[in-house]
């Protein structure tokens, strides 16, 4: 999978996950872990929490004047994320909410249809 652009935000919503991806809108089927951004989403590297780290936020933190909040899926059960890494992403100027990938979905469907500039950076199920 590439960088697909979005033409709005409400066209990033996740119609259903799991099955090791995303339905993305209505009908695109995605495979593997994804980041969800204002512009569009992306193929997303990470596949476990382990591997959550200052460079797999790279292009988060590049966008981060365009973003009110980062929500992180960590898989099948939500973790505490490193305090390092939240500083980190803090220091760049994001909010983080981390949560299990499934409350994640449900939470970044919820803030798009609020309007908010959200990011999702979610690890497939």
């Amino acid at each position: 999978m590439k960088f697909e652009e979005a033409k709005s935000q409400s066209e990033t919503s996740i119609s259903s996950y799991g099955n090791g991806g995303f339905r993305i809108g209505e009908n695109l089927r995605v495979e593997g872990s994804v980041l969800l951004t204002p512009q569009g989403y992306y193929p997303w590297e990470v596949t476990s929490k382990e591997q959550l780290s200052p460079e797999s936020f790279a292009r988060i933190v590049e966008m981060s004047d365009e973003l009110e909040l980062l929500i992180i899926g960590t898989g099948e059960n939500m973790i505490f994320l490193d305090r390092n890494l939240r500083s980190y992403l803090e220091g760049h100027g994001v909010g983080v909410e981390v949560m299990a990938t499934g409350a994640a979905s449900r939470t970044y469907n919820v803030l798009l249809l609020e309007g908010r500039r959200v990011a999702a950076a979610l690890i497939a199920v």
